[in-house]
C-alpha cells in the first residue's frame, strides 16, 4: 500500500506541476478541478441504469482545448491523460459505476476555442 500512496502523491506532484504550464497560478486550482468535476459530471450526466446494481457510464473522454493549451500539453499528454482516467475510475468506483471497455482520456486541439476553455466530449466505448 505504501507503494500505491507514493505513487499518488508523486503523481498529485507532477500534475501540480503540469498545470503550472497550462493555467495561469491565480486561476490554477480552479481549472484543475473543474477539469475533474466536469469529468465527474460527464459521468454522472451520461449514466445508463442498466438495472438495479449496474450502471453504465462512458469509458471514453475527448477533451477539446485550444490550441496554444494542446500545444503546451502535448509532450505529457500520455501521462495527463492517465491522470485524469485514474480520477474517473476512482469517482466510477465510489458511486458504484461501471465500464463497458477501458476508461480513455484523450485531449485534441480544436480551432473554435477560447484560450483557457476547453470542453468534454464522452461516449461508451466498447473494449
Amino acid at each position: 500500500m505504501k507503494s500505491f500512496a507514493a505513487l499518488e502523491h508523486a503523481l498529485e506532484r507532477w500534475s501540480d506541476a503540469l498545470w503550472a504550464l497550462f493555467i495561469p497560478p491565480a486561476h490554477r486550482k480552479h481549472h484543475q478541478t473543474e477539469l475533474v468535476r466536469t469529468l465527474h459530471r460527464e459521468c454522472d450526466d451520461r449514466a445508463l441504469i442498466m438495472d438495479r446494481q449496474r450502471i453504465l457510464v462512458p469509458n471514453a473522454f475527448v477533451i477539446e482545448l485550444p490550441p496554444e493549451s494542446h500545444q503546451q500539453l502535448a509532450d505529457s499528454s500520455l501521462q495527463l491523460d492517465s491522470y485524469l482516467s485514474n480520477h474517473v475510475r476512482k469517482y466510477a468506483a465510489e458511486q458504484g459505476y461501471t465500464f463497458a471497455g477501458p476508461v480513455a482520456v484523450q485531449l485534441t486541439e480544436v480551432e473554435r476555442t477560447e484560450v483557457g476553455r476547453f470542453r468534454v466530449r464522452s461516449h461508451i466505448a466498447p473494449p
